[in-house]
């Protein structure tokens, strides 16, 4: 609208001008030499404007003609550069394919038509990679790395590069100098900081952290926790050698992630013997809330130096009953009862977990009884189902499964990537299914061996090829020798009433489909004549030198020879 009014505005201007000029009276009279000219006023005005526009118009004709060479070069490098850009957009979308055939051909074109562009450098540098021309590839990086413009992506790719060759230190070298060039880049601040972690260089590492809260590449919330657990690494490596640092470290990790368990226990650990008992139970029982782990119902137990095994019982049920039903407070308090003699207790907290049991309930309920019944049968029973069992939680990060907690994952350098949870669930979601289609399929493992008053065994049947055999017991090695029956009792025939009758499938069916499905974890399956492991290597599970009496020794030997006695 604006442009519209103003040309009007021109126009009306112009025609005003004009019709002026026409109003003007008198005659011009212009004498050249022997030429002389009459004329009026408006016709010299019209004259001089069309002697101008000729002018101009002529001048423009010259001005083409000399401007041709330069227009025909600029012509010549507009037409490089769009078949030069053609070559990188297709050398690109040959990378992205695949084609390294049709990368290298492009990136020749463009490297050709446009050799300062930066990304026709890119270009042949990726399709030197991806034909597996390092050498080439890093000379590409080199050439941008040299150039300001292209300085921190030619720095990108020697890192990358130096990944490839397994050489860390030039790698760290290339990222430290490209934290100098752009203090924001993200990738360097993180090799260098799991450099800085992998060499237990805990300043360096926190003096990192610091640069890039400072940076913006990290939140105030994941800063606080990341200081965290560098603190407690720091306080953990300082532990033995400097106390004080060590104490002064962990202290500021629990406040900064009260939630982080090696923190909480270390804090536990030194308040307690600085006799701050009061606020090591409150360290311990924040973390436990947000996460139940073994570590710290121990430091929770033993929270108050001296305390005897009822005491440290007490304290256990206590910081149990904070998560209700939780199976690390059963376990604690199974831990703590077994300590302390309190057997009922013990099998108590167990009772919910007996059904389903982890590794470390089937190893606790071994021990139980053991230390309650002296029951070296069904010790080996509990300890043959740990074997089957399912697994307890671990640390694991990135599908590593460590023994302690680290700060940093070794997979791939992630900070604070260790969790507390059972391996199986840090599988990909789409492995799931799979996985617990498997465990349904696996077969019920047989009950914990019980001391029953049956005194009489059928002797073993020879099977043909075809006939069926029971599905939970395996075959035996070597058939046993014959067994004479005793006559029945009143006490056989009501056992015997309240066994459930075995279930029976075809030899085929059962051998096609162990042919079918392979466990992942084969067990060691004894045959009815093994004695198995001698009942001292059980004792010495659970740090019981005690030796059974002669009467319990044996496995099944010893049970047939007693039964036919």
């Amino acid at each position: 609208m604006i442009r519209i009014v103003l040309f009007l505005f021109l126009v009306g201007v112009v025609a005003l001008g004009a019709a002026v000029i026409a109003d003007q009276t008198g005659d011009v009279t212009l004498s050249w030499s022997v030429w002389r000219i009459d004329t009026s006023l408006p016709m010299l005005v019209l004259a001089l404007a069309l002697i101008v526009l000729a002018a101009m118009l002529v001048w423009a004709i010259i001005r083409s003609f000399l401007r041709t060479p330069e227009r025909l070069r600029r012509l010549r490098r507009e037409r490089r550069q769009a078949k030069g850009r053609n070559a990188i957009t297709q050398g690109l979308l040959a990378i992205g394919t695949g084609d390294h055939f049709a990368a290298r051909r492009h990136a020749d074109v463009a490297k050709r038509l446009a050799h300062q562009d930066p990304l026709a450098m890119l270009l042949h540098a990726q399709s030197a990679q991806l034909d597996g021309d390092r050498e080439g590839a890093q000379r590409a990086f080199h050439a941008m790395a040299e150039r300001k413009d292209t300085r921190l992506l030619g720095l990108r790719g020697l890192f990358v590069e130096a990944q490839r060759r397994d050489d860390p230190y030039t790698a760290v070298a290339l990222a430290e100098e490209a934290l100098k060039t752009a203090p924001a880049a993200a990738w360097a601040s993180h090799a260098v900081l799991g450099f800085r972690c992998s060499k237990g260089d805990w300043d360096g590492a926190l003096t990192i952290l610091e640069n890039n809260l400072a940076a913006g590449l990290i939140d105030p919330a994941p800063y606080k926790r990341q200081r965290g657990v560098l603190l407690t690494a720091r306080a953990l490596d300082l532990e033995t050698s400097d106390r004080d640092r060590a104490r002064t470290s962990v202290m500021e990790a629990v406040k900064l992630a009260p939630t982080l368990v090696p923190a909480a226990t270390l804090a536990a650990k030194f308040l307690s013997e600085s006799n701050q008992t009061r606020r090591a139970m409150q360290v311990v029982e924040a973390a436990w809330v947000a996460q139940p782990h073994p570590d710290l119902a121990d430091a929770y137990a033993h929270v108050r130096l001296g305390d005897s095994a009822l005491n440290r019982l007490g304290r256990v049920e206590k910081l149990a009953a904070k998560v209700p039903g939780h199976i690390e407070g059963g376990l604690a308090v199974a831990r703590a009862a077994i300590d302390a003699g309190e057997f009922a207790r013990a099998r108590e907290a167990l009772a919910p977990f007996t059904d389903a049991p982890t590794q470390r309930v089937a190893i606790l309920m071994a021990e139980l009884e053991r230390a309650e019944h002296g029951d070296g049968g069904n010790a080996r029973s509990w300890m043959l189902r740990a074997v089957r069992a399912a697994l307890d939680p671990a640390w694991t990060a990135d599908g590593y499964v460590s023994e302690r907690w680290r700060p940093v994952s070794p997979v791939t350098g992630r900070l604070d990537a260790f969790q507390w949870l059972t391996p199986v669930a840090a599988l990909p979601p789409e492995k799931a299914p799979v996985l617990e289609a498997e465990i349904a399929n696996e077969p019920a493992l047989p009950p914990p061996f019980e001391a029953s008053p049956v005194t009489s065994l059928a002797p073993p049947v020879a099977l043909q090829d075809n006939e069926p055999v029971p599905v939970p017991e395996a075959a035996p090695a070597a058939p046993p020798a014959p067994v004479t029956p005793a006559p029945a009792t009143p006490a056989t025939a009501s056992v015997a009433a309240n066994v459930p009758p075995p279930v029976f499938r075809p030899r085929r069916d059962i051998e096609k489909a162990d042919a079918s499905r392979i466990p992942a974890v084969i067990p060691i399956v004894r045959a009815p004549d093994d004695p198995g492991v001698a009942d001292e290597v059980v004792h010495e599970e659970f740090d019981d030198p005690v030796r059974p009496e002669p009467a319990q020794a044996g496995g099944w030997k010893g049970f047939l020879s007693r039964l036919v006695s």
